[in-house]
């Protein structure tokens, strides 16, 4: 029997609706053998979700996904197969959680200049782990009649030129890569086709990548149309790269990602599963 792998998903440790345990016994309903949870810039859902996938007969890929400003663009970063406990990995996901902390302080006084009261509180209520992101305040917006959708929100208020925006100030490309080797993982460019970059860009960003020490593309992405998924399998190809699915699942409020719905691999493709770094996984 072959193996259903979904190595990018997000728990209420960063902004899934999830919590781990719950995340892991959906995956483990939706089929899926081989699961990596990826929360932004954290690993404190890991723990709870290798117990539950024990319960439930599935194998914990140990991930995470790590925001990086690349030439003054926000590009993620999915690392794989972690040691969770690396003095490295933990200090630099620390750093970003503590800058996390206030850009959520700047977001929330400037929507409170737009008219809304106690956002910072506000938002904390939908923030169930450490991590205060975007999609919190867009959930409190929400509640509070401002817009009708999360979507919606993004749109008005979060966005550049809006008067919610603030500008991410994150990692480089070279120090979530090196984290995530340091850690002895894969590190692998997420969902890349959303960066709506031109060709020469996402060139010179692969190269510096892999100049870096990362090895994947996540070719197979909840975000990605099925011709996305071709232009991504000539750029793995073109570039010697390995190649990731993940469905990027944040929960049942997005019904139009699920897991275990994307498509095979692509024949001509080398999975990140099949890499010497990969752990072994009983069919």
């Amino acid at each position: 029997m072959s193996l259903i792998y979904d190595l990018h998903c997000h728990s209420t440790e960063s902004d899934g609706t999830l919590a781990p345990a719950e995340l892991v016994a959906h995956a483990a309903n939706q089929g899926v053998s081989v699961l990596a949870l990826t929360d932004h810039d954290s690993t404190a859902g890991i723990e709870q979700a290798a117990q539950a996938a024990t319960r439930h007969g599935l194998t914990l890929i140990p991930g995470v996904e790590i925001s990086v400003t690349w030439e003054r663009q926000t590009v993620h970063i999915v690392g794989l197969n972690l040691d969770i406990k690396n003095k490295a990995l933990r200090k630099g996901l620390n750093a970003l959680l503590e800058y996390r902390d206030v850009r959520a302080r700047r977001i929330a006084q400037k929507l409170e200049k737009t008219g809304l009261k106690d956002a910072l509180a506000g938002a904390s209520r939908f923030a169930q782990g450490r991590l205060i992101g975007r999609v919190h305040f867009a959930r409190y917006l929400v509640e509070q009649g401002k817009a009708e959708s999360v979507r919606d929100v993004f749109k008005k208020f979060l966005v550049r030129n809006k008067p919610g925006h603030v500008a991410g100030q994150w990692a480089s490309l070279e120090q979530a890569v090196g984290w995530i080797v340091q850690a002895g993982g894969m590190a692998v460019i997420a969902h890349p086709a959303r960066y709506r970059m031109t060709a020469t860009r996402l060139n010179r960003l692969i190269d510096e990548f892999k100049q870096a020490g990362g090895l994947g593309l996540e070719v197979l992405s909840g975000s990605h149309s099925r011709d996305e998924v071709q232009h991504m399998t000539a750029v793995a190809l073109r570039h010697g790269l390995l190649a990731s699915v993940g469905s990027d699942y944040h929960g049942p409020d997005n019904p139009w990602i699920e897991m275990g719905r994307l498509p095979a691999m692509p024949t001509q493709l080398t999975p990140v599963w099949q890499s010497a770094l990969w752990p072994q996984v009983a069919a």
